[in-house]
Parts: C-alpha cells; structure tokens; sequence
C-alpha cells in the first residue's frame, strides 16, 4: 500500500466506484464465458453447480430463477459442450443429478485462480481493519441489493 494521501471519497464516488466494478465484472464474465465457448447463461449454470456440486435440473432452476423447461435446454447446451454430464442421483433414483465434467472444472479453475488471486492481492494490500471496513461495507450493499429483489413487483 502506498503512503501518499489520497482524498476520502464521498458517497457518490464510493457508489460511482461499485458502479465500476459492477461494469467490469459483467465484462469478466463475458470474457469467461467466450473462453469456456457458452453463453452468460449457461456460465451462470456451470457457477452454480462449481459453488454448490451436483443438483438436480429442478434444484438449478430454482437458483438460476428460471423454468425447469428452460434449465433442461442449458443443461443440453452444456452437455453436448462437454461441460457437464447427468448421472443417476445419489439418493433417489427417480431423479437425475447434473454434475459438472472434472475437465471443464479444471479449464473454469484455470481461467478464474488469477482473478481470485488479484482479489486476494488487493485485499491483502489492506490493514486487517481496512479489510474489516471493505468486507462489512460489501455485506451492506449485498444486503441492500437482497433488500431491493425481496420487494414486491421486483
């Protein structure tokens, strides 16, 4: 971190700020999703079974917020692309579980370890109260963001 004073941004620098990284983080995933040849819905689909493991097409559209008849077409999508694969569920054999490809896992962990790594490096560039301040902010506008989706109408 560098010594040289630099001004305390007031709220609409901090909110111009957050704008900022929204922009390039939908870019990120743009780029990502071109890398990994899907589109951003399919990419958000193979987040969420990185994040959460093997689920069933209805546990997918449930947290992709979209129809099972719609998650079924992306669950296609990235089978026949080589990202995921169906396979009997573990504990209903009724069910089918999606589970991410070990390979496409791999290739996904290849293009995201150096952006989580600059994340870390900035954070680490910070005092632990700095870090403390950042990482409580971002949980009041996550919270803020969650408030905003709970309305109704929304």
């Amino acid at each position: 971190m560098t010594t040289e004073h630099k001004p305390e941004p007031d709220g609409p620098a901090v909110a111009a700020g957050v704008r900022r990284v929204q922009v390039l983080s939908d870019k990120v995933q743009r780029h990502l999703a071109r890398l990994l040849e899907v589109n951003p819905t399919d990419l958000s689909a193979m987040e969420h079974l990185l994040e959460r493991g093997p689920m069933t097409a209805s546990e997918l559209a449930g947290r992709m917020e979209m129809s099972t008849a719609a998650t079924t077409h992306v669950i296609d999508r990235l089978s026949r692309a080589g990202h995921v694969r169906r396979a009997a569920h573990p504990s209903d054999r009724r069910k089918v579980s999606v589970e991410p490809e070990p390979e496409s896992v791999e290739r996904a962990m290849t293009e995201l370890r150096p952006i989580i790594a600059g994340v870390v490096r900035a954070a680490s560039a910070r005092t632990p109260e700095e870090r403390a301040v950042i990482a409580s902010f971002l949980d009041d506008v996550a919270g803020f963001y969650d408030s905003l989706l709970d309305e109704p109408g929304r």
